[in-house]
């Protein structure tokens, strides 16, 4: 664990600390990691919503499930038009999916 023997205090109006509070809770972080990652000039993000996570969960099944497909038209070296189907209907899905995300 690294030191930190100095410290510093910061006298923040009213808004500026209902702001400091709001990012500090948008990004999921403490006060002080956030001003020390603040001091460093790391780039804040906010965390990720349930539907951004929901997402990406399901974009990852559906991945899967391509490779999955690929796999065995690999091994078979061959591919039915009804796997190649299912494989533009999951393309079209992952793409529907982050559509609507934006």
């Amino acid at each position: 664990m690294t030191k930190r023997p100095i410290k510093i205090t910061v006298r923040l109006s009213q808004t500026e600390a209902v702001r400091f509070d709001a990012l500090a809770s948008e990004c999921g972080s403490k006060k002080e990691p956030l001003i020390r990652n603040l001091i460093m000039g790391v780039e804040i993000k906010p965390r990720p919503t349930e539907e951004q996570l929901r997402l990406v969960r399901e974009i990852s099944g559906i991945a899967n499930n391509i490779n999955q497909i690929t796999r065995l038209a690999n091994t078979v070296k061959s591919v039915s038009p009804a796997q190649v189907e299912e494989l533009q209907r999951l393309c079209s899905e992952a793409l529907s999916l982050v559509r609507e995300s934006l």
